[in-house]
């Protein structure tokens, strides 16, 4: 097995008060979008949730050929999620997503994919050099020790385990952008208003691919 998708979906959003990769929008919770844009590019699809009440939830509107495992500790965050991923992972490479960023390319995540190889990781940065973790790829084994060497230090944030791997190739928005004009891939559901203009992007989206066919 070659690659892997973990798929992020822990953590409850004060916000929404519930957990966002359960959101209904338009036709379908917010994590389907998720595992519907790493369909045939991935051999497998891992989605890490906080509790067993959450898996339970999730396993109700995800299919069967999708993995659901319960984060390693009690500590929610990012990081500790990533590191439940990469030690259920099976594939050589794993494809890092969080559960609200419902206009993924999958033209994008593919390119991140074949980028990969023979790299310790693949990570998306803007031009002020702010980095997207959470919309990247890394060599399973690698990153696994990365995250267990932050977690020894003490660092919880995403970063602190990129800065711990060798051999990063960073990719610039400015490239992703020839696939995807608006980048909108990048999008992620934070806010209620997030959520409101995801549905108006969603709505533009299908409505410009009704119009091509």
């Amino acid at each position: 097995m070659d690659k892997s998708a973990v798929i992020l979906a822990g953590g409850i959003s004060s916000r929404f008060g519930q957990n966002k990769g359960l959101l209904q929008l338009a036709d379908k919770p917010l994590i389907r979008y998720i595992t519907d844009a790493v369909d045939g590019i991935v051999n497998e699809t891992i989605i890490v949730a906080s509790s067993k009440a959450q898996a339970a939830s999730f396993a109700e509107v995800i299919g069967s050929n999708t993995r659901i495992v319960i984060d390693a500790s009690d500590m929610q965050c990012p990081l500790i999620g990533a590191l439940t991923g990469f030690e259920n992972a099976h594939g050589k490479y794993s494809l890092l997503l969080a559960c609200d960023t419902p206009m993924l390319s999958k033209d994008v995540l593919s390119l991140l994919l074949e980028l990969c190889i023979n790299r310790n990781a693949v990570v998306v940065r803007w031009p002020n050099g702010y980095i997207e973790p959470l919309q990247a790829v890394y060599c399973t084994e690698a990153a696994l020790q990365a995250a267990r060497n932050a977690l020894n230090e003490e660092k919880s944030d995403m970063r602190s385990m990129v800065e711990r791997l060798r051999g990063v190739r960073y990719v610039s928005t400015l490239i992703l952008q020839q696939l995807d004009p608006e980048l909108r891939t990048l999008f992620n559901v934070n806010t209620p208003l997030d959520f409101k203009r995801a549905k108006m992007l969603l709505k533009r989206a299908r409505g410009r691919d009704f119009r091509q066919h």
